[in-house]
């Protein structure tokens, strides 16, 4: 996203940075995900979690204008349930990274296989590639320009805007039968499939200072924000079940594109792909490492790895986030591990960050907005339940923050 002059941001910009924040590469892979999981039935998973995504939109508003701190959800966290606590979101958030990484790159790698005609180890080796590139990028300190990576952004929002325009007319009522072909308590697996493309509700709520009237201005970027996330996923999710119900295929925008715009539409979606992949990965690994080095000088982590803090991007903390990405992307192309599996626990650590934010927010907040936070923790927490075994993930990344916290105090 790019970064505002004091008080430059207005409902419209607000609401660009929003929708820039939430749709990202897991519209690449994940929407065929879900189908996988529920069938026809997905959709009723996207609708849920819109339907979770408005108190959701509401709670970090609330949070952003009455409770404006620097350092984003890590310090609401702070605020409301102490260092600890603080501590622990940050720890889930590093482990997001480290497992959602690899997934970000394999699902560009698809689509380069695609593009090539290859299968799933061609796939994991490009990904590998790919991490590696955007790893020695940031080591040498050339990050992808937030401009440009929101630009990136902009331009997947209208191929998915063409995707759905195209296919739905002509393809619409294809694959829509047995609607839920293993069962109703899929959806649930479904909605934590999804869960990584609503992911971002939260960056926005530190931009509170930058709007020239907060309490009316960011409500507002949020509401038009909503609107359009909730148009392009509907027709996201029923696009994907008409196209791809019967093909189980792992580049489901490519084959939306496919249908109005043939072969070549498809070989763009494929460079689009890998550019938002990169510039993503870019992106993140930057904040990540930056994070890291924040809570290595807060003394959450071993201080070594703030030892040069003073970079753009510290260095150290990129050798913590390659050895896991290097090793899961070694699984994958061994056979070993699933896209299916690194976004569910990505999904998983997420959904941790959330219940701890959420937490927070019933502490901090009061009257209406603050039982909004209550019963929007709720539904996370049942939420989370669908997340089956993958909850291990962020318990365990929650005991080693704790761990770790303890040992270098």
């Amino acid at each position: 996203m790019t970064e505002p002059h004091a008080h430059s941001l207005d409902v419209k910009r607000g609401a660009a940075l929003y929708v820039g924040a939430l749709i990202g590469p897991g519209v690449l892979l994940v929407p065929a995900l879900a189908v996988d999981a529920a069938g026809p039935a997905s959709i009723l998973a996207w609708a849920a979690l819109l339907v979770l995504s408005a108190p959701l939109a509401v709670t970090f508003a609330a949070l952003g204008v009455r409770h404006p701190v620097a350092g984003g959800v890590t310090a609401y966290v702070r605020e409301g349930l102490g260092d600890a606590a603080a501590a622990v979101t940050g720890g889930l958030f590093v482990a997001a990274v480290f497992v959602g990484g690899p997934a970000v790159a394999l699902i560009g790698g698809y689509y380069v296989a695609d593009l090539t005609g290859s299968g799933t180890p061609v796939a994991a080796g490009v990904g590998l590639g790919m991490f590696g590139v955007v790893l020695a990028a940031n080591a040498f300190g050339l990050r992808v320009s937030s401009g440009f990576q929101l630009v990136l952004a902009s331009v997947l929002v209208v191929v998915i805007a063409s995707a759905i325009a195209v296919a739905l007319p002509s393809r619409g009522g294809d694959n829509w039968q047995p609607f839920a072909p293993h069962g109703w308590w899929a959806i649930g697996t479904a909605a934590n499939i999804l869960v990584w493309l609503f992911v971002g509700w939260e960056a926005g709520a530190q931009l509170a200072g930058d709007f020239r009237r907060p309490d009316h201005d960011l409500p507002r970027s949020m509401a038009l924000a909503f609107g359009v996330v909730t148009v392009l996923y509907c027709g996201l999710g029923a696009a994907t079940i008409a196209v791809t119900s019967d093909a189980d295929s792992r580049v489901p925008l490519a084959d939306l594109i496919a249908v109005g715009f043939g072969h070549a539409g498809r070989d763009a979606t494929a460079v689009l792909a890998v550019a938002l992949t990169m510039g993503t990965m870019n992106v993140y690994i930057a904040g990540a490492s930056k994070l890291i080095a924040s809570l290595a000088l807060e003394g959450a982590l071993p201080r070594v790895l703030a030892g040069d803090s003073y970079r753009s991007v510290p260095r150290r903390p990129l050798v913590l986030i390659a050895v896991p990405g290097v090793v899961l992307l070694g699984a994958l192309v061994a056979g070993f591990s699933s896209t299916d599996a690194l976004i569910r626990a990505t999904s998983a650590c997420f959904i941790g960050v959330y219940v701890l934010a959420l937490l927070s927010a019933v502490r901090i907040l009061e009257g209406a907005t603050r039982a909004m936070a209550a019963f929007t923790l709720a539904l996370t927490v049942v939420l989370a339940g669908f997340s089956s075994w993958y909850l291990a993930v962020p318990i365990v990344a929650a005991a080693a923050a704790l761990g770790v916290r303890r040992s270098v105090a």
